[in-house]
């Protein structure tokens, strides 16, 4: 995934709205199209440009297509960045490291 894509992506208010949609709960291509006022295709396009981006997955249950935000993608990209150009953000990568193993391990 390119932090040049994730910027893109970020770029439009509907995907950025999407994703706000989608930090709550995932939900149906339907259920999105229906909370803005663009056509279905232009909600599938931007779709298409927030999975390709590694922000949201995609998943097919039933007749319906499903989907969520990839939130680790987007936080660790965003972290990633901000260590290379602001050196004050570094802890907050060691913090953001700390936490994805905890994710990965509760145990510990």
């Amino acid at each position: 995934m390119s932090v040049d894509r994730i910027f893109e992506a970020l770029a439009s208010a509907p995907r950025r709205r999407i994703l706000a949609y989608l930090s709550q709960t995932d939900l149906t291509a339907g259920d999105i199209a229906a909370r803005f006022e663009m056509s279905q295709p232009a909600v599938s396009k931007h779709l298409g440009i927030l999975e390709a981006s590694g922000l949201i997955w995609r998943e097919k249950r039933g007749q319906h297509v499903h989907y969520g935000l990839q939130q680790e993608s987007l936080s660790s990209t965003l972290v990633h960045f901000l260590s290379e150009v602001c050196p004050k953000s570094r802890p907050l990568r060691a913090e953001s490291a700390a936490a994805a193993r905890r994710k990965r391990n509760p145990s510990q």
